[in-house]
């Protein structure tokens, strides 16, 4: 129920101005069907309990349950294209190989020497290899997994070396991501994902991007903390004031698809409603801002009478990012082009397949302190349309002192928003271990996101620790 209609009901309220899909019906070129979709459910108004953000028993759990059975993605397949590739996956303790092991084959090997357990490729590396051989005293593995060789193999009698195969988790590949899942009784990532958003995933035909700028910086505050504070609109009015005149933050759409995937649709080149007769159409051109505004070449259009500020950016748009990008966009539709579409892929990731803000955000715990959270945001744009893929992005490790702004390459504006959403963690995080109150309270509609994320945290929380760890 609407609230201009009288009593709210919980899990049926929205926000009494035009909503998202509204706004998007009336652009030129037509959204397509994923994204004229809306998927919302009502997954009820308990609180949620603090314990989960502030207990260091609870991150000890999350280890041996949600992460070992959960898929992750590890890293780009433009990361490692040739065979001997490898890029190192770190998640608290655990630690894998993902490597390019045949031309049409990728493994994702445990991390340790199966001999005395020594790191066989040091945490946040990657490069190339013929073979994976320990540093320690030389036993060594085929970029397949299979043993090469032990040293001195004439003391180890009781060792079968057919039996020394690197254990490995799953691998899946996926819109050009390699994914990971150390539990061998998991769902395949298509059913894990569900058959609606993994069609939506199919649509943006994300193998074609390629990563321009990878930034990781830390963060005093859980993990689950710092990925909620993206998963909404609502904080936007507060938090960054400077972009409210051009985003429709409280009309945002909210979506939940099965149990591992969620979404935001929050429309750009609109003001806020709360904003509502305060700022002019052209207004809101000046006032929108880019997560690579590189692109408008420091140009922002001046409206004619009559124009909508929203179809002008989009055509505008347009025309910039093929220019900038070498790409082909005519079957880019208004609302990709301009919309923020932020989904959730349980427990670690968002993707935003849009072209005006095209990022990946990554979350990992830190395993020796459940109050620290490291986080990823990745750039992509699209591949050139010669066909010559630009390397991918070093990353740059932030500071924690350092603002995004600092970052090479990263838009100064967008910076600043980034830095926006985090300052409020440290607080956050204190506020909870210092407040009376035994949960969180959360919105029925523009809080979903956080509820249904919250609810998968809590069924695999509910489970035993799997069996067994990685196959051989």
């Amino acid at each position: 129920m609407n609230v201009q209609t009288g009593k709210i009901v919980p899990g049926e309220a929205r926000c009494p101005a035009e909503s998202t899909q509204e706004i998007i019906a009336r652009d030129k070129v037509p959204a397509p069907e994923w994204a004229r979709s809306e998927s919302y459910e009502y997954l009820g108004s308990e609180d949620i309990s603090k314990d989960r953000y502030i207990d260091p028993e609870f991150a000890k759990g999350e280890f041996q349950k949600l992460w070992t059975r959960t898929w992750q993605m590890a890293c780009r397949e433009d990361h490692i294209p040739e065979v001997g590739d490898y890029y190192v996956y770190d998640l608290g303790a655990y630690s894998f190989i993902v490597v390019r092991s045949a031309e049409d084959e990728i493994k994702a090997h445990f991390n340790a020497c199966l001999h005395r357990g020594t790191k066989l490729r040091s945490s946040g590396t990657e490069g190339f290899a013929t073979e994976i051989k320990c540093p320690f005293h030389g036993w060594s593995w085929n970029l397949d997994g299979t043993n090469k060789g032990v040293p001195c193999q004439w003391d180890f009698p009781h060792v079968d070396t057919a039996k020394l195969t690197l254990p490995h988790a799953r691998v899946a590949r996926l819109g050009g991501f390699v994914w990971i899942n150390m539990d061998p009784e998991a769902p395949s990532l298509e059913d894990y994902l569900g058959e609606e958003a993994l069609a939506h995933f199919k649509a943006w035909n994300l193998e074609n991007r390629y990563i321009y700028l990878h930034v990781q910086k830390s963060y005093p505050a859980n993990w689950k903390l710092t990925m909620e504070a993206f998963m909404e609109a609502y904080h936007v009015g507060d938090t960054h004031p400077q972009v409210a005149p051009a985003n429709g933050d409280i009309n945002s759409q909210y979506d939940v698809y099965g149990d591992h995937v969620d979404r935001f649709i929050s429309t750009l080149g609109v003001v806020s409603p709360k904003l509502y007769g305060k700022y002019t159409e052209q207004d809101i051109v000046d006032n929108f801002t880019l997560g690579d505004s590189s692109s408008l070449g420091g140009q922002k259009p001046q409206l004619k009478e009559g124009e909508r500020a929203r179809q002008v950016m989009a055509d505008m748009f347009r025309d910039m990012f093929e220019k900038a990008t070498n790409s082909d966009l005519s079957n880019v539709s208004d609302t990709e082009l301009l919309d923020t579409y932020s989904y959730t892929f349980f427990p670690n990731l968002f993707l935003f397949p849009g072209i005006s803000l095209p990022m990946i955000y990554r979350f990992r715990p830190d395993a020796r302190d459940h109050r620290r959270t490291i986080y990823e945001v990745m750039f992509m744009r699209p591949k050139p349309k010669d066909g010559e893929t630009p390397e991918m992005a070093e990353l740059q490790i932030l500071e924690d002192h350092q603002s995004f702004a600092e970052a090479e390459g990263m838009d100064p504006g967008f910076g600043k928003i980034l830095d926006q959403d985090t300052d409020n963690l440290f607080a956050q995080q204190e506020g909870l271990e210092a407040s009376a109150k035994a949960g969180l309270t959360l919105a029925n509609y523009q809080e979903i996101r956080v509820r249904h994320f919250e609810q998968a945290v809590d069924k695999y929380m509910a489970m035993a620790p799997p069996a067994q760890l990685g196959s051989r």
